[in-house]
């Protein structure tokens, strides 16, 4: 797939001015965003990665625009289950709720940047070595595996070397002035803890990409279609986290379908590198369609299990009845 100069800089632009409506209409005045209006935006930004899905199919083919559906939606699945620790960021750090977009729209666009680096050296890795497919498909492996064991674990935020040292750095604040990162007392300059925060919740997405981008590469090696659908996972993700609130805490099961998923195109990315070695017959490299298809699956089927456990355990408390 060629990508001329031109698409790369039309599609970065045109990302950008998307973050800058946002800016205008979302947070020229810091409140706390409704479902009803996070729905809405949720529902937007959906329709733009469909739109963007579309003009691939018309103007570059079926096989493009598959790849970049079947990496958005797994790209934006993984981010779902992200949500949950940015919930446990914001309440550690006691953000409040009118700040607490601006806190997600800043961190997320960092992450991007940072993300942005990434997929360019992947890129360039990908296109020179086959086996580095073989490393990526054991990072998914790996976290898919620690991501069953850890289930059950009790999840607490513990901050990252870079906050910590963003703390050593620099002097903060004990109180938030409003949507202020930097202020000014007694001469001497401060952060406050709303930079802090930004920087957590970015640092922590980049955490993330520690799986969620071998994962995409594992559906394309397309630099374009791992940048965009990582863009319009993102960028959606932070109004569907005022959306799903606490109903994130519901999909009990999620992480098992993610689990499934990432060892799913790990084991992908290791019959492709053998694929390329020539050591196994070309049916064994899967195709995107069927990758799809396990993908929405999957996250079907453990949706429908979360939601349903979710409605049964209500029913049992209602009830009187204990549940663990």
């Amino acid at each position: 797939m060629f990508v001329p100069l031109w698409l790369w800089i039309v599609t970065v632009v045109g990302l950008l001015a998307l973050i800058a409506v946002d800016l205008v209409i979302v947070d020229r005045k810091p409140h706390e965003v409704t479902t009803k209006e996070a729905a809405k935006w949720v529902v937007f930004y959906i329709s733009c990665a469909l739109l963007f899905f579309a003009g691939l199919w018309f103007f570059a083919g079926h096989q493009p625009a598959i790849e970049f559906i079947t990496g958005y939606i797994t790209e934006y699945s993984l981010s779902v289950d992200n949500l949950f620790i940015f919930m446990i960021i914001m309440a550690s750090f006691k953000v409040p709720a009118i700040h607490q977009h601006r806190v997600l729209l800043i961190g997320i666009l960092l992450a991007l940047i940072m993300r942005s680096a990434f997929i360019a050296i992947g890129a360039a890795l990908i296109a020179q070595f086959v086996w580095v497919f073989f490393l990526f498909g054991a990072v998914l492996v790996w976290t898919a595996v620690s991501m069953v064991r850890s289930k059950d674990d009790e999840e607490e935020y513990h901050e990252n070397a870079l906050t910590r040292w963003v703390r050593k750095l620099f002097p903060v604040t004990d109180d938030y002035h409003g949507h202020k990162s930097f202020v000014k007392k007694d001469g001497k300059r401060y952060i406050t803890p709303m930079f802090v925060v930004i920087v957590a919740i970015g640092s922590a997405d980049l955490l993330f990409a520690v799986d969620s981008i071998p994962a995409i590469f594992g559906i394309t090696q397309e630099a374009f279609l791992v940048f965009t659908a990582n863009a319009f996972a993102l960028m959606g993700l932070r109004q569907l986290y005022f959306l799903l609130g606490g109903l994130v805490t519901k999909l009990v099961y999620l992480s098992y379908g993610l689990a499934i998923i990432l060892g799913f195109i790990g084991a992908k990315l290791f019959l492709h590198a053998l694929h390329e070695y020539h050591v196994v017959p070309d049916w064994l490299d899967i195709n995107n369609w069927v990758s799809l298809g396990v993908i929405v699956v999957v996250l079907t089927v453990t949706t429908v299990a979360s939601l349903a456990k979710a409605k049964r355990d209500e029913q049992a408390e209602e009830n009187g009845v204990s549940v663990r």
